[in-house]
Protein backbone atom coordinates (compact mmCIF):
# COMPACT_ATOMS: atom_id res chain seq x y z
CA UNK A 1 0.00 0.00 0.00
CA UNK A 2 1.49 3.28 -0.55
CA UNK A 3 2.04 5.51 2.29
CA UNK A 4 0.24 8.93 2.54
CA UNK A 5 3.30 11.04 3.80
CA UNK A 6 2.87 13.55 5.95
CA UNK A 7 6.54 13.72 7.17
CA UNK A 8 7.57 17.26 8.05
CA UNK A 9 11.09 16.71 6.18
CA UNK A 10 12.55 15.34 4.22
CA UNK A 11 9.49 16.15 2.26
CA UNK A 12 7.10 13.55 0.42
CA UNK A 13 8.30 14.31 -3.63
CA UNK A 14 5.83 13.75 -6.78
CA UNK A 15 6.14 10.26 -7.74
CA UNK A 16 7.10 11.40 -11.90
CA UNK A 17 9.74 13.31 -10.20
CA UNK A 18 11.37 9.70 -8.19
CA UNK A 19 11.16 7.52 -10.89
CA UNK A 20 13.24 10.45 -13.03
CA UNK A 21 15.27 10.66 -10.27
CA UNK A 22 15.81 6.42 -9.40
CA UNK A 23 15.78 6.15 -13.56
CA UNK A 24 19.05 8.74 -13.15
CA UNK A 25 20.73 6.58 -10.50
CA UNK A 26 20.98 3.61 -12.99
CA UNK A 27 21.32 5.82 -16.09
CA UNK A 28 22.27 9.57 -17.00
CA UNK A 29 23.83 9.38 -20.24
CA UNK A 30 25.56 6.50 -20.07
CA UNK A 31 27.04 7.02 -16.73
CA UNK A 32 24.57 7.26 -12.69
CA UNK A 33 23.91 10.64 -11.81
CA UNK A 34 25.61 9.51 -8.76
CA UNK A 35 29.44 9.00 -10.54
CA UNK A 36 29.07 12.01 -13.26
CA UNK A 37 31.97 14.40 -12.90
CA UNK A 38 30.36 17.94 -11.90
CA UNK A 39 32.89 19.44 -14.11
CA UNK A 40 31.42 17.12 -16.98
CA UNK A 41 29.02 18.97 -19.44
CA UNK A 42 26.05 17.06 -18.14
CA UNK A 43 26.01 18.31 -14.98
CA UNK A 44 26.71 21.57 -15.84
CA UNK A 45 23.67 21.97 -17.85
CA UNK A 46 21.80 20.29 -14.63
CA UNK A 47 22.72 23.09 -12.31
CA UNK A 48 22.21 25.55 -14.88
CA UNK A 49 18.84 24.90 -15.51
CA UNK A 50 18.28 24.20 -11.79
CA UNK A 51 19.79 27.57 -11.30
CA UNK A 52 17.43 29.65 -13.94
CA UNK A 53 14.62 27.53 -12.72
CA UNK A 54 14.42 28.78 -9.02
CA UNK A 55 14.89 32.59 -10.43
CA UNK A 56 12.12 32.21 -13.14
CA UNK A 57 9.42 30.60 -10.42
CA UNK A 58 10.61 33.29 -8.00
CA UNK A 59 9.95 35.66 -11.14
CA UNK A 60 13.46 37.35 -10.32
CA UNK A 61 15.13 36.64 -13.43
CA UNK A 62 17.26 39.74 -14.79
CA UNK A 63 16.82 41.68 -12.13
CA UNK A 64 20.24 41.41 -9.76
CA UNK A 65 19.63 38.13 -8.23
CA UNK A 66 21.55 34.94 -8.11
CA UNK A 67 20.56 31.41 -7.77
CA UNK A 68 22.92 29.81 -5.56
CA UNK A 69 23.08 26.15 -4.48
CA UNK A 70 24.83 24.93 -1.08
CA UNK A 71 25.19 22.56 1.46
CA UNK A 72 25.17 22.52 5.08
CA UNK A 73 21.20 23.16 5.23
CA UNK A 74 19.52 26.31 6.29
CA UNK A 75 21.32 26.13 9.74
CA UNK A 76 24.66 26.67 7.93
CA UNK A 77 22.75 29.88 6.32
CA UNK A 78 22.79 31.39 9.71
CA UNK A 79 25.85 31.94 10.34
CA UNK A 80 26.89 32.59 6.68
CA UNK A 81 23.82 35.78 6.26
CA UNK A 82 25.55 37.15 9.60
CA UNK A 83 29.21 36.50 8.20
CA UNK A 84 27.89 38.59 4.69
CA UNK A 85 25.61 41.05 5.69
CA UNK A 86 26.19 42.20 9.26
CA UNK A 87 28.64 44.98 10.09
CA UNK A 88 27.31 46.18 13.04
CA UNK A 89 24.02 45.20 14.18
CA UNK A 90 20.90 43.03 12.77
CA UNK A 91 17.59 42.91 13.40
CA UNK A 92 15.69 39.56 13.98
CA UNK A 93 11.67 38.05 14.16
CA UNK A 94 11.39 35.44 16.67
CA UNK A 95 8.62 33.16 15.48
CA UNK A 96 9.80 29.76 16.29
CA UNK A 97 12.69 27.09 16.93
CA UNK A 98 15.22 27.67 13.93
CA UNK A 99 14.86 31.92 14.13
CA UNK A 100 15.96 31.51 17.59
CA UNK A 101 18.92 29.12 16.33
CA UNK A 102 19.71 31.85 13.63
CA UNK A 103 20.04 34.37 16.13
CA UNK A 104 22.19 32.52 18.30
CA UNK A 105 24.45 32.51 15.40
CA UNK A 106 23.93 35.99 14.15
CA UNK A 107 24.70 37.28 17.80
CA UNK A 108 28.40 36.23 17.16
CA UNK A 109 29.45 38.62 15.12
CA UNK A 110 27.51 41.58 15.96
CA UNK A 111 24.30 43.41 18.09
CA UNK A 112 20.98 41.36 17.73
CA UNK A 113 17.90 43.49 17.87
CA UNK A 114 14.92 41.19 18.69
CA UNK A 115 12.30 43.11 17.94
CA UNK A 116 9.39 40.90 18.57
CA UNK A 117 8.73 36.99 20.02
CA UNK A 118 6.13 34.87 20.32
CA UNK A 119 8.18 32.54 22.79
CA UNK A 120 6.55 33.14 25.72
CA UNK A 121 3.64 31.49 24.02
CA UNK A 122 5.40 28.60 23.08
CA UNK A 123 5.37 30.27 19.67
CA UNK A 124 1.60 29.64 19.24
CA UNK A 125 1.30 32.95 16.71
CA UNK A 126 3.27 35.20 15.11
CA UNK A 127 3.92 38.70 16.60
CA UNK A 128 2.49 41.57 14.99
CA UNK A 129 2.91 45.43 15.44
CA UNK A 130 6.36 45.75 15.85
CA UNK A 131 9.18 48.25 14.19
CA UNK A 132 12.43 47.46 12.24
CA UNK A 133 15.45 49.99 13.22
CA UNK A 134 16.58 52.13 10.02
CA UNK A 135 19.87 51.71 10.85
CA UNK A 136 20.21 47.98 11.09
CA UNK A 137 21.94 46.23 8.40
CA UNK A 138 19.08 43.78 7.52
CA UNK A 139 16.16 42.19 9.00
CA UNK A 140 15.69 38.61 9.56
CA UNK A 141 12.51 36.37 8.99
CA UNK A 142 10.70 33.10 8.50
CA UNK A 143 8.02 32.94 6.85
CA UNK A 144 6.93 29.21 7.94
CA UNK A 145 7.55 27.52 11.40
CA UNK A 146 7.35 23.80 10.96
CA UNK A 147 7.19 22.81 14.19
CA UNK A 148 4.43 25.24 15.62
CA UNK A 149 2.43 25.28 12.38
CA UNK A 150 2.38 29.39 12.12
CA UNK A 151 3.20 31.13 8.79
CA UNK A 152 3.73 34.70 8.16
CA UNK A 153 1.40 35.48 5.74
CA UNK A 154 2.56 39.20 4.50
CA UNK A 155 5.70 40.69 3.93
CA UNK A 156 7.10 43.19 6.13
CA UNK A 157 7.45 46.92 4.96
CA UNK A 158 10.95 47.60 5.60
CA UNK A 159 13.71 50.36 4.95
CA UNK A 160 16.63 47.86 5.21
CA UNK A 161 17.66 44.51 3.31
CA UNK A 162 14.98 41.59 4.13
CA UNK A 163 16.12 38.43 4.51
CA UNK A 164 14.02 35.46 4.88
CA UNK A 165 14.64 31.77 5.55
CA UNK A 166 11.74 30.06 3.50
CA UNK A 167 12.84 26.60 4.34
CA UNK A 168 9.46 25.01 4.65
CA UNK A 169 7.29 27.00 2.33
CA UNK A 170 9.45 28.28 -0.73
CA UNK A 171 7.61 27.50 -3.89
CA UNK A 172 4.43 26.65 -2.10
CA UNK A 173 2.48 30.31 -2.60
CA UNK A 174 3.27 33.28 -4.78
CA UNK A 175 5.12 36.33 -2.82
CA UNK A 176 6.52 39.57 -3.81
CA UNK A 177 9.64 38.06 -4.42
CA UNK A 178 11.39 41.22 -5.48
CA UNK A 179 11.07 42.86 -1.50
CA UNK A 180 13.26 40.54 -0.03
CA UNK A 181 16.92 40.79 -0.50
CA UNK A 182 18.42 37.48 0.10
CA UNK A 183 16.03 34.42 0.40
CA UNK A 184 17.36 31.04 1.37
CA UNK A 185 15.85 26.94 2.23
CA UNK A 186 16.73 23.53 2.57
CA UNK A 187 15.25 21.61 -0.50
CA UNK A 188 13.91 19.07 1.52
CA UNK A 189 10.58 20.37 1.95
CA UNK A 190 8.99 21.52 -1.72
CA UNK A 191 11.65 21.20 -3.72
CA UNK A 192 13.86 18.22 -3.41
CA UNK A 193 15.65 16.14 -1.17
CA UNK A 194 17.92 16.56 2.18
CA UNK A 195 21.39 17.75 1.30
CA UNK A 196 20.99 21.12 -0.46
CA UNK A 197 19.75 24.30 0.24
CA UNK A 198 18.86 27.05 -1.94
CA UNK A 199 20.32 30.47 -1.49
CA UNK A 200 18.62 33.72 -3.82
CA UNK A 201 21.02 36.82 -3.24
CA UNK A 202 20.52 40.32 -4.31
CA UNK A 203 23.71 41.04 -5.62
CA UNK A 204 24.09 44.45 -4.49
CA UNK A 205 24.02 43.74 -0.91
CA UNK A 206 27.35 41.90 -1.19
CA UNK A 207 30.38 42.84 -0.35
CA UNK A 208 29.94 45.89 2.26
CA UNK A 209 31.38 44.49 5.74
CA UNK A 210 34.84 45.02 6.81
CA UNK A 211 35.46 41.37 8.00
CA UNK A 212 37.58 38.77 5.95
CA UNK A 213 35.11 36.15 5.09
CA UNK A 214 36.17 32.45 5.08
CA UNK A 215 36.13 31.53 1.59
CA UNK A 216 33.43 28.90 2.14
CA UNK A 217 31.41 30.97 3.73
CA UNK A 218 31.84 33.70 1.01
CA UNK A 219 28.42 34.47 -1.00
CA UNK A 220 30.81 36.39 -3.43
CA UNK A 221 32.96 33.78 -3.88
CA UNK A 222 30.58 30.84 -4.55
CA UNK A 223 28.80 33.56 -7.38
CA UNK A 224 32.10 33.84 -9.30
CA UNK A 225 31.80 30.00 -9.60
CA UNK A 226 28.88 29.54 -10.39
CA UNK A 227 27.72 27.52 -7.53
CA UNK A 228 30.25 25.13 -7.97
CA UNK A 229 33.64 26.56 -5.47
CA UNK A 230 33.48 22.94 -4.07
CA UNK A 231 31.87 19.59 -5.44
CA UNK A 232 27.89 20.43 -4.73
CA UNK A 233 25.92 17.89 -3.87
CA UNK A 234 25.16 16.26 -7.12
CA UNK A 235 21.83 14.13 -6.96
CA UNK A 236 19.93 16.74 -4.52
CA UNK A 237 20.56 19.17 -7.40
CA UNK A 238 19.29 17.19 -10.06
CA UNK A 239 16.63 15.95 -8.24
CA UNK A 240 16.17 19.54 -7.29
CA UNK A 241 15.79 20.40 -10.85
CA UNK A 242 13.34 17.73 -11.37
CA UNK A 243 10.73 18.70 -9.19
CA UNK A 244 11.08 22.58 -10.52
CA UNK A 245 10.66 21.10 -14.14
CA UNK A 246 7.48 19.33 -13.08
CA UNK A 247 6.33 22.43 -11.03
CA UNK A 248 7.05 24.80 -14.53
CA UNK A 249 5.16 21.72 -16.00
CA UNK A 250 2.38 22.22 -14.28
CA UNK A 251 1.40 25.93 -13.61
CA UNK A 252 4.20 27.08 -11.35
CA UNK A 253 3.80 28.65 -8.17
CA UNK A 254 0.17 30.10 -9.00
CA UNK A 255 -0.94 26.47 -9.96
CA UNK A 256 0.53 24.64 -6.64
CA UNK A 257 -0.96 27.95 -4.64
CA UNK A 258 -3.95 26.64 -5.72
CA UNK A 259 -3.66 23.15 -4.18
CA UNK A 260 -2.09 23.83 -1.03
CA UNK A 261 -4.80 26.39 -0.01
CA UNK A 262 -7.33 23.25 -0.72
CA UNK A 263 -5.66 21.12 1.09
CA UNK A 264 -5.40 23.27 3.83
CA UNK A 265 -8.96 24.45 3.79
CA UNK A 266 -9.37 20.43 3.61
CA UNK A 267 -7.60 19.87 6.85
CA UNK A 268 -8.71 22.87 8.99
CA UNK A 269 -11.66 22.39 8.29
CA UNK A 270 -12.08 19.22 9.61
CA UNK A 271 -9.90 20.30 13.13
CA UNK A 272 -12.49 23.39 13.74
CA UNK A 273 -15.43 21.05 13.32
CA UNK A 274 -14.78 17.63 15.05
CA UNK A 275 -15.08 18.09 18.43
CA UNK A 276 -12.30 15.69 19.16
CA UNK A 277 -9.42 17.92 17.65
CA UNK A 278 -8.16 21.03 18.33
CA UNK A 279 -5.82 23.44 16.54
CA UNK A 280 -2.65 24.62 18.09
CA UNK A 281 -2.11 28.05 16.52
CA UNK A 282 -4.17 30.86 18.40
CA UNK A 283 -4.78 33.05 15.84
CA UNK A 284 -6.49 31.72 12.44
CA UNK A 285 -5.16 34.16 10.24
CA UNK A 286 -1.38 32.80 11.26
CA UNK A 287 -2.27 28.97 10.79
CA UNK A 288 0.62 27.46 8.23
CA UNK A 289 -0.59 25.74 4.83
CA UNK A 290 1.91 23.74 4.96
CA UNK A 291 2.25 22.47 8.56
CA UNK A 292 -1.35 21.73 10.56
CA UNK A 293 -0.57 21.49 14.07
CA UNK A 294 -3.51 19.88 16.36
CA UNK A 295 -4.39 18.04 19.41
CA UNK A 296 -6.78 15.50 20.63
CA UNK A 297 -9.43 16.94 23.09
CA UNK A 298 -9.91 13.21 24.53
CA UNK A 299 -6.26 11.65 24.69
CA UNK A 300 -7.69 8.40 25.37
CA UNK A 301 -8.69 8.06 21.91
CA UNK A 302 -5.03 8.93 20.94
CA UNK A 303 -3.90 5.08 20.79
CA UNK A 304 -7.14 4.07 18.44
CA UNK A 305 -6.40 7.25 15.90
CA UNK A 306 -3.07 6.10 15.92
CA UNK A 307 -3.92 2.74 14.87
CA UNK A 308 -6.73 3.91 12.41
CA UNK A 309 -4.48 6.36 10.66
CA UNK A 310 -2.02 3.43 10.25
CA UNK A 311 -4.46 0.98 9.33
CA UNK A 312 -5.33 3.65 6.30
CA UNK A 313 -1.15 3.96 5.14
CA UNK A 314 -0.89 7.42 6.73
CA UNK A 315 2.67 8.14 8.23
CA UNK A 316 4.74 11.08 8.97
CA UNK A 317 1.63 12.62 11.65
CA UNK A 318 3.21 12.50 15.03
CA UNK A 319 3.60 16.19 16.49
CA UNK A 320 6.94 17.86 17.43
CA UNK A 321 7.97 17.36 21.11
CA UNK A 322 7.98 20.87 21.46
CA UNK A 323 4.02 20.76 20.89
CA UNK A 324 2.81 17.47 21.18
CA UNK A 325 -0.46 16.11 19.55
CA UNK A 326 -0.50 15.69 15.24
CA UNK A 327 1.05 17.45 12.85
CA UNK A 328 -0.32 17.28 9.23
CA UNK A 329 3.11 18.47 6.78
CA UNK A 330 1.21 19.18 3.36
CA UNK A 331 3.52 20.16 1.08
CA UNK A 332 3.77 20.64 -2.63
CA UNK A 333 4.17 16.81 -2.90
CA UNK A 334 1.46 15.22 -1.34
CA UNK A 335 -1.90 15.00 -2.94
CA UNK A 336 -5.40 16.16 -2.15
CA UNK A 337 -6.25 12.35 -1.83
CA UNK A 338 -3.92 12.05 0.82
CA UNK A 339 -4.79 15.26 2.80
CA UNK A 340 -8.60 13.34 2.33
CA UNK A 341 -7.51 10.16 3.52
CA UNK A 342 -6.67 11.44 6.66
CA UNK A 343 -9.62 13.62 7.26
CA UNK A 344 -11.54 10.51 6.65
CA UNK A 345 -10.11 9.10 9.32
CA UNK A 346 -10.89 11.77 12.21
CA UNK A 347 -14.21 11.77 10.47
CA UNK A 348 -14.71 7.82 11.39
CA UNK A 349 -12.69 8.30 14.80
CA UNK A 350 -15.71 10.56 15.65
CA UNK A 351 -18.56 7.95 15.02
CA UNK A 352 -16.66 5.37 16.81
CA UNK A 353 -16.18 7.78 19.73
Amino acid sequence: MLKHNFSAGPCVLPQEVLKKAADAVLNFNDLSILEISHRSKDFVEVMEKARSLALEHLGLSGKGYTALYLAGGASMQFLMVAYNLMEKKAAYLDTGTWSAKAIKEAKMFGEVNIIASSKADNYNHIPKDYSVPDDADYFHIQTNNTIFGTQLKSTPQVNVPLVCDMSSDIMSRQRDFEKYDLIYGGAQKNMGPAGVTLVVVKDDILGKVSRQIPSMLDYNKHIASDSMFNTPPVFPIYTTMLTLEWLKENGGIDWVEKINNHKADLMYSEIDRNELFKGYVIDKEDRSIMNATFTMNEESLSDKFNSMAKDAGISGINGHRSVGGYRASMYNGLTVESVQTLVDVMRELEKKA
